[in-house]
């Protein structure tokens, strides 16, 4: 009985290690938050210009003429393997402006342009007012065309995405990793972000619908999400081929050990 005891015992730990995490649904409690709680969760956020943004500027005008200089033959490409989303095929073959490393463009007529820091709305500003001692009646519209964000660990589909939208929220980035898989940990998502040259690591938890609150909910250019495994997960990890063997090895010698004793006191008693 003991043999069997310990059997069930050990089969036991081994199932338990596999178990499923309970923490796999989102925003958990969300239905009980207050109206100054959910009011807290509407943000508004713009993205800023940054060193290596790869800029679409369109300059338009009712006299197409006096804005003819300032506009670019129209051309342009994908990366091979770049996954865009989001994309129309309208903004698919426009010229693209760098924001070289001290944080200008070079544009026609223009020259150099200061715009690293500008939000979109700003940098529409600037230009318009830099191309209406020219041309007065131009319009200027500006999008970042290489926004990117890389998803790792344990989603279904890691990559890096190239999105051609201003909002992208740190949901939308799970959502295009395919969703975290049931061994990541929702509770323990990072952050990577390069700040002017320095990392900053930031922990996320999808399960806390203040999440909507964070700084951090929407992302910005190169973010970084990298889902974490959960202990499970870890703990399958630790194990290597060796001890699974010697693990497997070790349950055929107790169960076999439980089977031999069993059928020795089957005998012993029926002998008496």
């Amino acid at each position: 009985m003991k043999k069997n005891l310990v059997a069930l015992l050990f089969m036991a730990v081994l199932l338990g290690s596999c178990a499923t995490p309970k923490n796999v649904a989102y925003f958990q409690g969300i239905e009980s938050l207050t109206a100054e709680q959910k009011a807290a969760m509407n943000q508004k956020y713009t993205p800023k210009i940054c060193i290596d943004d790869a800029l679409i500027i369109n300059v338009t005008s009712s006299d197409r003429e006096s804005v003819s200089p300032f506009t670019a033959p129209q051309y342009g490409y994908f990366q091979p393997g770049e996954a865009a989303i989001g994309i129309s095929a309208t903004t698919q073959n426009l010229t693209t402006y760098l924001v070289d490393e001290d944080g200008y463009i070079t544009y026609p007529i223009l020259g150099r342009v200061y715009l690293a820091g500008l939000t979109v709305n700003e940098t529409n500003r600037k230009l318009q007012e830099l191309i209406w001692e020219t041309a007065p009646k131009a319009i200027v519209s500006v999008q970042i065309s290489n926004f990117k964000i890389g998803v790792l660990g344990e989603v279904k589909t890691p990559d890096v995405f190239t999105v051609k939208t201003p909002r992208v929220s740190i949901l939308d980035a799970v959502a295009m990793g395919g969703d975290i898989t049931i061994l990541g940990d929702r509770q323990n998502v990072w952050l990577v972000r390069d700040n002017n040259g320095e990392k900053e690591h930031v922990r996320l938890d999808l399960t806390d619908p203040a999440i909507f609150a964070s700084p951090y909910y929407y992302l910005q250019q190169n973010d970084m999400v990298y889902v974490m495994p959960n202990k499970a997960q870890k703990r399958a990890s630790q194990v290597s081929t060796q001890d699974g063997v010697r693990i497997s090895l070790l349950s055929v010698i107790v169960t076999s050990a439980s089977i031999i004793t069993s059928a020795f006191l089957t005998l012993r008693g029926q002998n008496r």
